[in-house]
């Protein structure tokens, strides 16, 4: 593993992760066809993780990328927040979340922006959703607080090799009731991991497949 010292968000940042299966959408890359259709049998890649791996398979040869998301008001207030977060978690847990980028795999292909390093063994993972409906489902069901985002955790702390991750929702609004942040510490689950890196490397073949295609010498010009 290797990690770029990078501002999450800036064209550098960007940059790096183009052509990379990302964290954040390891559960796009793992999507699947629950059952047999007409579009594939119950087990093949759904439309999520075939769309997605035209953008890595893109992003692989155009070296930038490609996809056309932009930043809603949601994203920007999240990244504006995200400070105030990490001061409210290191100050009542008494640790300290160093920034540090985009954790890269060592095979090259697969990238995990972190939110912070905690010593030698932690990350954590900041939310800090819009959507009341999330931030009552999480604070009403605490115990599957992380469902929606397990997959990027347990791959973060696959690419980094740590051992647990705090996986943090902030929401000042809920400051007056002392529930303005919510913590809940992860470990890291080899089972899982196996599985997740099972179906990555499945997905990466299929990035793989799709490179190709764009690469070969095309029989068609333009007249």
């Amino acid at each position: 593993m290797k990690i770029m010292h990078l501002e999450q968000g800036s064209i550098a940042w960007l940059e790096a992760r183009a052509g990379l299966c990302t964290a954040s959408r390891f559960n796009d890359a793992r999507s699947k066809l629950s059952r047999a259709s007409k579009n594939g049998a119950a087990g093949d890649p759904a439309g999520s993780a075939l769309d997605y791996a035209w953008s890595v398979a893109l992003e692989r040869i155009a070296g930038k990328p490609v996809d056309e998301s932009f930043s809603t008001w949601q994203m920007k207030r999240g990244s504006e927040l995200e400070i105030h977060a990490r001061f409210a978690y290191e100050l009542q847990t008494g640790l300290l979340a160093s920034e540090s980028g985009i954790a890269i795999s060592d095979c090259g292909r697969y990238g995990y922006s972190t939110d912070g390093l905690c010593g030698d063994d932690g990350l954590i993972e900041i939310k800090c959703p819009a959507s009341p409906s999330k931030i009552g489902a999480i604070w009403s069901n605490p115990e599957t607080a992380d469902s929606e985002y397990i997959d990027q955790i347990q791959g973060g702390m696959w690419i980094t090799g740590r051992q647990w991750c705090d996986f943090i929702m902030y929401c000042p609004w809920l400051e007056s009731v002392g529930k303005d942040l919510f913590i809940k510490r992860i470990n890291r689950d080899e089972t899982y991991i196996a599985s997740l890196e099972s179906d990555l490397l499945g997905f990466s073949k299929l990035v793989d497949q799709y490179e190709a295609v764009l690469r070969e010498p095309s029989k068609y010009v333009s007249l």
